[in-house]
């Protein structure tokens, strides 16, 4: 899979995809990040890429040449598609989420676009992008944080990424729930135990414990995720059980 990021800031990336499993997905082969400074595709001589929005307002507006250019760059480049996702990081755009992760991760190639200033020229949202994502629902100095989230999520899910192929499976939103409570050596710490079911060794019923585990934190914490989960007879016995207490 191939990441480009197009940044005014390609020196944020540096640390991020130098370390842990992006470095390890790196070196396996499994992605290839490419982190693209637009600002070498400006036609302005003083290499400007932003200017005043037309009609009066405070900021700056990026300029919509630089970013056509460095991505018709990028896609010219590319030996495998010819029509990669363009995502432009936006707080106007869809909130991300684990499906959306899923969904990008078997993409061959996203192009991530991180903003800057007072936001686009309007022409790159039509006519340039496939998408806009956001991370969530405020605002940040630019889009590059939120273009690792995206390279962190949908790197983890490459196959082969993980040394536990299972670990993405039972993450928490890849069930559609929260994840279940985990515990470690020592059995006993400060007077703190391990659940006995635990240390049963009965798959089954560990197995069931996690289920309902997950359920009851999701209940707590995020009831309205509930709403997207098919949920079995036990599991509806469970919450209504939950919500009686």
């Amino acid at each position: 899979m191939k990441i480009t990021i197009l940044t005014l800031f390609p020196e944020m990336f540096t640390g991020v995809f130098q370390q842990s499993i992006l470095k390890q997905a790196q070196e396996k082969g499994l992605v290839n990040y490419n982190v693209v400074n637009f600002r070498d595709y400006t036609n302005d001589k003083h290499k400007r890429v932003d200017d005043y929005p037309y009609g009066g307002g405070g900021g700056m507006i990026l300029t919509p040449q630089p970013l056509f250019d460095a991505v018709a760059a990028v896609k010219s480049e590319s030996e495998n598609d010819s029509s990669p996702r363009v995502i432009l990081m936006c707080p106007q755009g869809e909130r991300y989420h684990q499906k959306k992760a899923e969904e990008l991760s078997k993409e061959d190639h996203l192009i991530l676009i991180c903003g800057h200033y007072e936001g686009y020229d309007e022409r790159v949202r039509k006519h340039l992008a496939t998408e806009e994502i956001s991370i969530g629902d405020y605002v940040l100095t630019g889009g590059e944080i939120g273009a690792m989230v995206i390279a962190d999520s949908v790197t983890r899910l490459l196959p082969g990424a993980l040394g536990n192929e299972m670990s993405a499976v039972t993450d928490s939103y890849s069930t559609g729930l929260l994840e279940y409570p985990h515990y470690t050596r020592p059995a006993a710490f400060l007077d703190y135990k391990v659940p006995d079911i635990l240390l049963s060794g009965h798959h089954e019923r560990i197995d069931r414990w996690r289920r309902q585990q997950a359920l009851k934190r999701t209940f707590e914490r995020r009831p309205d995720l509930l709403e997207q989960v098919e949920l079995t007879a036990e599991d509806k016995a469970f919450l209504e059980d939950l919500r009686n207490r």
